[in-house]
């Protein structure tokens, strides 16, 4: 008579026997079926009623976290001075620096257990490209592209280039846009002092092309962090140079509103107790890591890649949207968000409030004592609620007006914030439109910069890649890419596949871009 299994063998048991599933991929959700087997970080009634009524989540990093959700190692630390611990010397050319680097990825752990950067890479290779043709790199960086694609299949894995122009950067640029892969994902850093607008458009017609890179308000985020002292990570996510996140929790502000009489009563009352339990969550998730896991004795501290003192915890939201309409309605308001001059400014002082709360708050493990604010991008079980700071999606208005619309939240997501502006596929016939509108939005206050083209097959999810071929044949054979089964998931669950595409012309740019040539 066969053994009756556990409720817990039960889900190993289907994990084993899913035929969609890789074996890494059945010993990775093995892993996190043990991790959250375990008991739950100590908290308070009160943050459990909060985790329970969904208002916070801790977005499933596991029970007894033993290792942070992103870290961003200095590489160039480890190719200057080589690795003990890896026993491998300072990397000497080019050749070395590409298999230095291939390495130290398997080596650096995430909330994914793949690497989620990779590092600012035409900084990193610029030193040892010596001697070497155009068609030497190339060659080399398309293998290397491959080898990433091949070996670490995971869309939120994230190499950073820019602001400078170097071969590096547009040969990296080019690969990517021959090889329309789904990793790694791919931030151009942006500095109107810097980056000529050659490269910019470079970077705007490889939107078209395959729906990267973001490119990122380089300035911006430099006053947050400090010149080259942060990375984009993951998805669009902002954090230190040498650190990361510790932990990421994020507020539901659609449930949140709810609880509330009215705006007043949401931004003076409801909004500051729910902050505060965020806060008792975020300490106790990072107590753990910080005191309990041992992970700060690995080598990537010993050896400097990482400094215990540069981590923090990520206040996430989302749902603006429809914390916003709920309480237009509340105050007898038609107006809806993205669409009403009343609702968007509503929502602008939302988030200058949360930025507020979080500026004011101390945290027992953060960047100087204090968490980073994030408009969080959703995941794919998030059902009837708009990620971060977004307009629902079949509401986008024109892409102008949406830039308009948005641009005033982005002062404030200092750890990340990202709109994903879907354009009709005209746009590749004239790039020249999409440079425009990438320019403006920036010069507007745009934190990030990203657009999906509507016919292209590989789109962004929350801010991660996904083809949309892999999602339609998902359910019968599966995928060798990780991120696969949540962009299916998320085509499911989200609305994904409802972002309504919007024509982009020549005369449709945002306030400022005009006078910012170079």
């Amino acid at each position: 008579m066969p053994q009756e299994l556990s409720s817990l063998q039960q889900a190993f048991q289907s994990i084993i026997t899913n035929p969609n599933l890789s074996p890494r991929q059945k010993s990775h959700w093995l892993a996190l079926e043990a991790e959250a087997s375990l008991p739950y970080v100590s908290v308070p009634d009160a943050v459990r009623e909060l985790l329970s009524d969904g208002s916070l989540c801790d977005m499933f990093e596991g029970h007894a976290p033993f290792k942070p959700r992103y870290v961003l190692p200095d590489y160039a630390v480890f190719l200057n001075n080589g690795s003990e611990y890896l026993e491998l010397p300072p990397a000497a050319d080019f050749d070395d620096a590409l298999n230095m680097l291939s390495i130290i990825y398997h080596h650096v752990p995430s909330v994914t257990s793949i690497p989620v950067y990779l590092g600012q890479l035409d900084d990193l290779l610029m030193p040892y490209v010596g001697d070497l043709s155009d068609q030497q790199l190339y060659a080399k960086l398309k293998r290397f592209w491959i080898m990433l694609d091949r070996t670490l299949p995971d869309a939120f894995m994230h190499v950073n280039i820019g602001p400078t122009d170097n071969p590096v950067c547009r040969t990296i640029l080019t690969i990517d846009a021959e090889l329309k892969q789904i990793a790694p994902n791919l931030t151009f850093m942006y500095d109107p002092a810097i980056t000529p607008d050659s490269l910019l458009r470079q970077a705007a017609a490889n939107i078209c092309e395959c729906s990267k890179p973001h490119i990122a308000n380089y300035p911006m985020h430099a006053a947050t962090y400090g010149d080259k002292r942060f990375g984009i990570v993951s998805c669009y996510n902002s954090l230190p140079l040498a650190g990361g996140s510790n932990t990421l929790v994020r507020m539901n502000l659609k449930l949140v509103a709810a609880k509330a009489k009215d705006e007043a009563d949401f931004l003076t009352r409801v909004l500051p107790y729910h902050s505060e339990q965020m806060r008792v969550l975020m300490d106790e998730r990072s107590r753990f890591l910080h005191e309990e896991s041992n992970f700060f004795d690995s080598f990537l501290v010993q050896e400097g890649l990482i400094e215990e003192a540069r981590f923090a915890p990520m206040f996430g939201i989302y749902g603006m949207a429809e914390a916003v309409n709920q309480l237009m309605d509340k105050a007898g308001h038609a107006g809806r968000y993205g669409q009403d001059a009343g609702a968007n400014a509503m929502g602008h002082r939302i988030s200058a409030k949360l930025a507020q709360l979080v500026d004011d708050m101390s945290v027992a493990y953060g960047l100087n004592g204090k968490a980073v604010l994030h408009a969080q991008g959703g995941i794919s079980i998030d059902k009837d609620v708009t990620p971060g700071v977004r307009i629902p999606y079949g509401t986008e208005p024109d892409p102008v007006s949406y830039v308009q619309a948005t641009a005033g939240h982005h002062q404030y997501y200092t750890s990340g914030i990202s709109d994903i502006l879907t354009i009709d596929e005209t746009v590749k016939a004239n790039p020249e439109a999409m440079f425009n509108l990438a320019k403006g939005a920036l010069m507007a206050g745009y934190r990030e910069f990203t657009a999906n083209v509507a016919s292209n097959d590989l789109v962004r999810v929350t801010g991660y890649m996904v083809k949309l071929s892999d999602i339609a044949r998902y359910d019968e054979q599966g995928s060798r890419t990780n991120t696969t089964f949540l962009g299916a998931e998320a085509a499911k669950n989200t609305g994904i596949l409802e972002r309504q595409p919007r024509v982009v012309s020549l005369e449709m740019t945002p306030p400022l871009a005009a006078s910012q040539t170079r």
